[in-house]
């Protein structure tokens, strides 16, 4: 009898068969072949495991298992993968040929085949298994009664070699729990690259066993072990992730020097004349290029630091260095004069080629900012491309000036997700222009892309929802085929990996709520939850006023910290707008009109909150005007008056203020095209 039920449910569901876009895979694979059928699972459902992988293949597999037990409830009878070939009759076989090595360049391909009773994985490396196992995933589909996965045959690797995301741990420290997260994020979305930031002017945050002094006295007591950093080492090789940590030396440099003042640049450089920084911005802080000390406290730094990553790379930073302190200092200009240094840029390039050798001596190359790249600098090294049009300078060019001059090369230019910008600029940011002429070698030098979470602005309350889903984008930009652009695809797929993420652990959804609750002083939310789907943080560093509006101990939760680009009402106004300026039927109309409505209440509902909530207070100058002109074009939709438009001009300008709550409004230009 359960035999004849589980036929009939088979033959249901293969009657039902989805279509190649209603899939929501993220990165989208390299090629996608729907066939005939499904796969149904039950709870007898069970994996194998052949080849000769690495051990992180168990570990990754049995994490599969769980995940796709908690989606589906069936409580499956397998439990801990431990060995090969353990199930030979599994429906889900998994061969790797060999053992992945945690490096670029390394294979990551994998082929999925389903069909009615099997599913096969096939990969030369446990890596490219572990990318199988995340599509396998995503996957699932399920009606009314059931889960099942389609028919398909998948073959699949990514475009780059370095899929990347950067944390600042440096800033605003984040624990343990949050990089650990992020690295379960980064593996559901195929990157393979964690750079973490871990010392700046505003902390030092690696436990220094030969220099206590370091992180007991420059890190507030916020650091990780070496213990801990071990711990991230092996979770991120577990999940296929290379960690490049990165020290940023000569400049960003007061946390250091406020533990070694004597290797400052400073004149008057002795105790005290240093400090951590509490705020953010660029400051003068330099080590001494000159000193032979800086070298051997970097040497002896290096010497404990180097053996904790297993990584081939080491990130130096080398970015911001203004040399304020080098011009000041007339011992440093003599220095240049003796060694023919003729600018400060050929100053740092000699400091940086000191540090290459202690680098090497761990079996590690070079890793920097592109202020690195001279012509002196080892080809060895990877220029880390940063800068664009908010420095003043063509977007993504060092990363072509790196990649003709025979560096190897990493984009994150276009990928600062800390900026707030919109999801399609990071999307359509693709590290290889179309504009420039490349040669397949100058191509093959550009090795992918890194998104940049800069932490002056995030704390663990609200990091993930800096990082996710837009990361996920970026993400999609460095695995999949150039062409897969439709950003009508993307926001589609990306709802539905944005919730999934939170069984990961990530805490964009649920913490913008507990933001919301405090703002209200526990009241309802709905409201302020309306006024963020139509707000978006100020953006490109103008929240923060130059550095000189929040502390590195500032909470981050306020409004602006609940909101994220890419506001969701304000991008259907916006088709609710275009469609209507298309064609003005009363049904298009009616599409536009209920934001206006919408909007309205939200405003009413926000002034009663305030009065039991001083947090509010901040929005209702904004809510006021968008609920003023949402009452204007009501008036002209709905009541057919003509309106003055020097009066809807002057509240549409109302609706264009930054000076409020560290917000924007995101229906603005919507707005204007309705005037």
């Amino acid at each position: 009898m359960k035999y004849i039920l589980f036929l009939l449910l088979s033959v249901f569901i293969s009657n039902s068969q989805i279509k190649k876009e209603q899939l929501d895979l993220m990165p989208w694979p390299q090629k996608v072949d729907l066939t005939a059928g499904t796969f149904a699972l039950s709870k007898n459902f069970k994996v194998n495991i052949t080849g000769n992988p690495d051990a992180r293949i168990f570990i990754g597999a049995t994490r599969f298992l769980r995940r796709l037990d908690g989606r589906t409830g069936l409580f499956f009878e397998q439990d801990f993968l431990t060995k090969i070939n353990e199930v030979p009759e599994a429906q889900l076989q998994i061969n790797c040929t060999r053992s992945g090595k945690i490096e670029i360049n390394e294979n990551e391909s994998y082929q999925l085949s389903i069909d009615s009773n099997k599913i096969v994985i096939n990969a030369e490396t446990d890596l490219g298994a572990l990318h199988g196992l995340e599509t396998l995933l995503q996957l699932l589909q399920n009606d009314g009664t059931a889960f099942y996965f389609p028919s398909v045959n998948i073959t699949d690797s990514p475009r780059f070699t370095w899929r990347g995301l950067m944390i600042d741990a440096a800033r605003h420290f984040q624990p343990v729990d949050v990089i650990k997260r992020n690295l379960d994020a980064m593996a559901a979305m195929k990157m393979n690259v964690f750079h973490w930031h871990l010392v700046d002017d505003q902390g030092w945050r690696i436990e220094m066993k030969n220099f206590p002094k370091l992180h007991e006295l420059a890190s507030d007591g916020n650091y990780y072990t070496q213990e801990e950093i071990k711990g991230i080492v092996k979770y991120a090789d577990d999940r296929g992730i290379l960690i490049i940590p990165e020290i940023d030396v000569p400049g960003h440099a007061s946390a250091i020097l406020s533990v070694f003042p004597e290797i400052g640049s400073k004149i008057d450089n002795g105790v005290g004349s240093y400090a951590v920084e509490r705020r953010s911005g660029i400051f003068n802080a330099a080590l001494d290029p000159t000193n032979p000390k800086t070298y051997e406290v970097l040497s002896a730094i290096f010497d404990a630091v180097c053996p904790l990553f297993p990584s081939n790379y080491f990130h130096i930073g080398g970015d911001e260095n203004n040399g304020k302190e080098w011009n000041a200092n007339p011992k440093i200009q003599e220095f240049k004069k003796k060694h023919n240094l003729a600018n400060n840029h050929d100053l740092q390039t000699y400091f940086n080629m000191q540090l290459v050798p202690m680098l090497k001596k761990h079996g590690k190359n070079v890793m920097g900012w592109e202020e690195i790249m001279t012509k002196d600098m080892t080809k060895d090294a990877i220029i880390h491309a940063w800068r664009g049009t908010n420095e003043g300078l063509a977007s993504g060019g060092s990363l072509i000036a790196a990649a003709k001059n025979g560096y190897k090369t990493v984009l994150s230019n276009g990928y600062y997700i800390d900026l707030m910008l919109s999801l399609e600029s990071h999307y359509k940011n693709d590290p290889i222009s179309k504009t420039v002429l490349l040669t397949p070698e100058e191509k093959a030098r550009i090795l992918g892309g890194e998104a940049a979470m800069w932490s002056e602005l995030v704390t663990p309350l609200n990091i993930d929802s800096r990082i996710w889903p837009r990361t996920a984008a970026i993400a999609e930009r460095l695995w999949s085929d150039e062409s897969v652009t439709d950003m009508v695809s993307l926001r589609k797929r990306l709802k539905t990996v944005s919730f999934r993420l939170e069984e990961l652990g990530i805490t964009h959804i649920r913490n913008k709520e507990v933001i919301l609750r405090n703002i209200s002083n526990n009241q309802n939310t709905i409201s302020l939850n309306d006024f963020t789907n139509v707000c978006e943080p100020l953006k490109n560093y103008t929240r923060n006023g130059g550095g000189k509006k929040y502390f590195m101990f500032s909470p981050l939760s306020l409004f602006a910290d609940a909101c994220a680009s890419d506001a969701s009402d304000a991008i259907d106004f916006d088709t609710a707008v275009n469609k209507y300026l298309k064609d003005k039927n009363i049904e298009n109309q009616k599409g536009v009109t209920h934001f206006f409505e919408k909007w309205i209440t939200m405003n009413t509902d926000l002034v009663h909150l305030s009065t039991n909530a001083p947090l509010i207070q901040p929005l209702l100058p904004l809510s006021k005007s968008l609920s003023d002109i949402s009452k204007q074009f009501l008036l002209r939709f709905d009541d057919q008056q003509t309106l003055n438009p020097t009066i809807l001009n002057d509240l549409l300008e109302q609706c264009n203020s930054k000076k409020q709550a560290d917000v924007e409004l995101a229906v603005y230009s919507s707005l204007k095209k309705l005037l």
